[in-house]
């Protein structure tokens, strides 16, 4: 397991209570899993349509996570 930094961005700021959170992962998946166990359940409708970048890459629920890697959480924008 890799400890990794999950940043929140709008409203999964607001949904998770944080703007980040430190947690133990070897993956994506097993990253979110930590943080909706740590945040509850408002979290994961935001997680649903949410881009995840890592390192500043695109990356999906399998993407691997190494020691101090960032994730990010970017839910899409509106506006006018």
């Amino acid at each position: 397991m890799a400890v990794v930094t999950v940043r929140f961005f709008g409203p999964a700021a607001e949904a998770a209570g944080c703007r980040s959170l430190s947690v133990d992962a070897d993956d994506v998946a097993r990253a979110l899993e930590e943080v909706l166990a740590r945040c509850g359940p408002n979290l994961a409708a935001v997680l649903e349509r949410s881009a995840l970048w890592r390192n500043g890459e695109p990356a999906d629920r399998a993407t691997p996570l190494a020691p101090g890697d960032e994730l990010a959480v970017l839910p899409p924008v509106s506006g006018g």
